[in-house]
């Protein structure tokens, strides 16, 4: 796998992995923020948290959004193409169940137990199959997604999926430990 911005591999550590914290995105169009689910996603919580603090989100934009079936805003790709990843996989975490309200944080995949960076907003209640790791759920900033969302998209990927017609640009990403 090809490592965009390559910013090392993370050495899972479960003392760090457990303690919580929440992470908010500096965007263009405003603040959001969630809770990580370390205790639900150790793994996928940790990894976003070390990608985080070595800026790897920063200068990054959100690259497709979906406004019809499914309605998510997908971002975590530095080339912002759909392609991009970190130079590392992990497996899938929480999916006993999983749903995907408004406000669900998961990890966007090219399959089982592919996970790198890219991730998504559920801006409105989504059904998904429980293929994609929950990992956080937005307490602020839920009207950023929706109104990044009645902004619509170019429909490049078909009706209801391209990219934002309001751009998301990530300027960083701050994490707070609680």
């Amino acid at each position: 796998m090809p490592a965009d911005n390559f910013k090392g591999i993370p050495v899972f550590d479960p003392v760090k992995a457990a303690k919580p914290y929440s992470a908010t995105l500096r965007t263009g169009q405003g603040a959001i923020t969630f809770q990580a689910l370390t205790d639900k996603a150790p793994c996928t919580t940790y990894s976003f948290k070390f990608l985080a603090q070595r800026d790897y989100f920063n200068r990054s934009h959100c690259h497709r959004l979906t406004t019809a079936r499914i309605f998510v805003l997908q971002c975590g790709d530095p080339t912002g193409t759909g392609s991009g990843g970190p130079g590392y996989s992990f497996p899938d975490e929480n999916l006993t169940g999983a749903t995907y309200p408004a406000g669900t944080v998961a990890m966007a995949n090219a399959g089982p137990n592919t996970n790198g960076s890219q991730f998504f907003f559920v801006w409105k209640d989504t059904k998904l199959s429980p293929a994609y790791t929950p990992f956080g759920k937005v307490t602020a900033g839920l009207d950023v997604l929706q109104k990044i969302a009645a902004g619509g998209e170019d429909d490049q990927n078909g009706p209801g999926d391209g990219f934002p017609t309001l751009p998301v640009n990530i300027k960083r990403v701050q994490i707070k430990n609680r």
